[in-house]
């Protein structure tokens, strides 16, 4: 009987570049392929789920590797956060959210400035490390607050918190998501606080918040919630669903206060599935492109990974996945259109299974409400069968 399902996606963790690839000018991508080419890096415990056995990764194949695995192409158009974790939840997004490569439009920023009644610095993409030390001290100096985007559909909003405290910076980001709608509908209002005296010590901390638009459709987190399981969020999934069919949030900050909760949900007694986010990947690692950083990161995670497997009980089954690719060898510092992996794991697995190449991230969402007995309308394919687990009660 399947009892609890464990849902970990890996921040930008991808495997190698989507067929369609070169239209988003990210042929050649590899997250994971190119971190190993570099470093040589060894991730056993992830290999003794059948990581390595997946195409692109370039890791070794453990030929004990016990666990279901594969790659998942997105069906959704974009690359961005919110368009991976709609269509892993079942929501396959035909148009894309709108990007900003140019800052936003004049009439944009001047009703946001007009809600707010501060005025803007920015409005451009850039690197949240690196407007901040270029728009940092003039913040400090006028009370402005820094406005900028990225490749992602996003609207960001940056303040430091002895100028702009950070429930008035929630206040600021709740008026501009009320603005950003119909075609300029961003995925994410994001605020980001910060800290510091000077460019060279001005430093984000974790109180970053995320708004985002209400899905679309229903999700599977729809779907469990109504038939009465539990749908827990832990890390930024709370955001990214705007709390849409979550019956219970845990709002931790980074990879390892993630997966503290994370264990700590693995302690509780419920029937359902733990969604969980890790950021770090992308955040830290991808988009500032240091290569070396994300090696350890995942050296970090797989080092982890038998606490995770360890808690795992008679029908409790494992998964793990990405929503994008942020390569840190590729230019610029944007997401990478990339093929994502799937593995999936639980106690009575004893060989390792090939799921293939899929066709959609939302053939997760059809396989947990396979499992559970539920309808899925997301036009996807489950593999649950593939699992060989059991789902009679």
């Amino acid at each position: 009987m399947l009892n609890r399902v464990f849902l970990i996606v890996l921040d930008s963790v991808g495997v190698g570049d989507a067929p369609d690839a070169a239209a988003y000018g990210d042929e050649g991508a590899n997250t994971v392929g190119h971190i190993v080419q570099r470093t040589n890096l060894k991730l056993p415990h992830m290999g003794r789920i059948a990581f390595g056995h997946i195409p692109g990764t370039g890791l070794e194949r453990d030929a004990d590797a016990a666990g279901a695995f594969g790659r998942l192409t997105e069906a959704s158009r974009g690359k961005d956060t919110t368009t991976g974790h709609w269509e892993i939840a079942g929501i396959t997004l035909h148009e894309p959210f709108p990007t900003y490569p140019n800052g936003f439009p004049k009439d944009v920023i001047d009703a946001f400035e007009q809600a707010v009644g501060r005025g803007t610095l920015g409005n451009k993409p850039a690197s949240g490390t690196e407007i901040l030390r270029e728009l940092g001290e003039e913040h400090l100096r006028t009370g402005k607050v820094i406005v900028y985007t990225s490749a992602d559909s996003v609207f960001q909003i940056a303040a430091h918190e002895d100028i702009v405290p950070v429930e008035e910076l929630y206040d600021m980001c709740r008026k501009a998501r009320a603005i950003l709608h119909g075609k300029h509908g961003v995925g994410r209002v994001i605020a980001r606080p910060f800290t510091g005296t000077c460019a060279e010590d001005f430093k984000r901390t974790p109180r970053r918040h995320d708004f985002s638009m209400d899905p679309t459709a229903d999700t599977m987190l729809d779907v469990l919630s109504r038939a009465g399981y539990d749908t827990l969020a832990v890390g930024k999934i709370e955001d990214i669903f705007n709390m849409k069919g979550i019956t219970q949030s845990v709002h931790s900050a980074g990879n390892p206060a993630c997966l503290d909760s994370l264990m700590q949900d693995m302690g509780q007694d419920f029937r359902g599935i733990c969604f969980v986010n890790l950021v770090d990947f992308d955040m830290n690692c991808g988009h500032r492109r240091d290569v070396q950083a994300y090696a350890q990161c995942l050296k970090d995670f797989d080092d982890f990974l038998p606490n995770i497997l360890g808690a795992m009980t008679d029908g409790d089954l494992l998964m793990i996945t990405a929503d994008h690719g942020c390569d840190p060898t590729y230019s610029g510092t944007d997401h990478t259109r990339e093929r994502v992996p799937i593995l999936a794991w639980h106690r009575g697995m004893r060989k390792a299974v090939d799921l293939g190449t899929r066709d959609s991230y939302a053939d997760i969402a059809a396989t947990v409400c396979e499992g559970f007995h539920l309808p899925q309308r997301f036009g996807a394919k489950s593999f649950w069968q593939e699992l060989g687990m059991r789902n009679d009660d």
